[in-house]
């Protein structure tokens, strides 16, 4: 019990002086590699931005399951060299991780951002049984502006519908802290992203909620000054249950919007179990059957 108390002290203080200060470079400098063999810089499309890497179990035996990321940052910035540590998390647990850029405002605006999480899924069930992955037990996952990208692909099906496949791919999908209903919007960094105050509606995951949509795991932190809870995560949440899609809907109280993610890495997860719950998800054998009836 002490061990476990000054390993929550210890996570708290370093989150403390982590917060403002290159948090995700310290994150990652405390972070194994042991766990996992990484492929990085594999492009999935043209564009210098259009590149992925992937994180192996170091003990892969058969095959195992797959979780793409997509990283926030106001679709101003980040870059998945930043997430190694999300890649290790998964890893460690035995599930492959593909963490993906994407193209950033002002390169781009919506939707395109969209189409590069599209076109990484594409990549993914194309090219991921040559790393040992099972592309009948994926699954996309993202924070903040990119659980945007992850709940429009895993919603709206015109985005996959480019790359000649459907949501029905998707085992589920993982929106952490993720805005899914922000118009009219308020962050001055995105509004030139979706043309405020011309924001299309149909730019907004809650309008795309229907029975088919895959599971959902919605986790967000009461405390999240950033995108208001319970107006994106509970509301959406609200919305697919009310259409008979299964969700499952957490909150915490030790995290904020930032290190609601940062709670995958190891010095940090005594704030929240989000790498526990995460894992349970992806390895629950609703997913597997859910993904089943949707190739009937």
């Amino acid at each position: 019990m002490k061990k476990k108390t000054l390993a929550l002290l210890t996570a708290t203080a370093l989150l403390g002086g982590l917060i403002g200060c290159a948090p995700l470079t310290v994150i990652n400098a405390l972070t194994s590699s042991r766990s996992y063999v990484k492929t990085a810089d594999i492009a999935f499309g043209t564009d210098a931005r259009q590149r992925l890497d992937v994180y192996v179990p170091r003990d892969l035996q058969g095959s195992a399951a797959v979780v793409v990321f997509f990283y926030g940052g106001s679709w101003n910035s980040g870059n998945r060299a930043d997430y190694a540590f999300v890649g290790e998390a998964l890893a460690a647990r035995g599930i492959i991780a593909v963490v993906a850029d994407y193209r950033l405002y002002p390169q781009v605006r919506y939707p395109d951002f969209i189409d590069d999480a599209a076109l990484a899924l594409a990549w993914t069930v194309k090219d991921i049984q040559r790393f040992g992955g099972d592309p009948k037990r994926l699954f996309v996952m993202g924070h903040s502006a990119g659980a945007y990208n992850a709940a429009m692909v895993a919603l709206d099906p015109r985005w996959l519908g480019k790359q000649g496949l459907t949501p029905a791919i998707l085992c589920g999908w993982i929106g952490l802290a993720g805005p899914y209903d922000f118009i009219p919007i308020e962050n001055p960094d995105v509004k030139p992203v979706f043309f405020f105050p011309d924001t299309p509606p149909e730019s907004q995951p809650i309008n795309h909620v229907t029975r088919a949509a895959p599971p959902a795991l919605l986790i967000a932190s009461h405390d999240d000054k950033i995108v208001n809870p319970l107006r994106n995560t509970a509301g959406l949440a609200k919305q697919l249950r009310s259409s008979g899609v299964a969700v499952t809907e957490l909150y915490f109280d030790r995290t904020s919007h930032a290190s609601l993610i940062a709670t995958m890495s190891w010095p940090l997860r005594g704030l929240a179990p989000v790498l526990d719950n995460v894992e349970r998800f992806v390895k629950s054998d609703a997913a597997r059957e859910n993904y089943a009836s949707q190739q009937k």
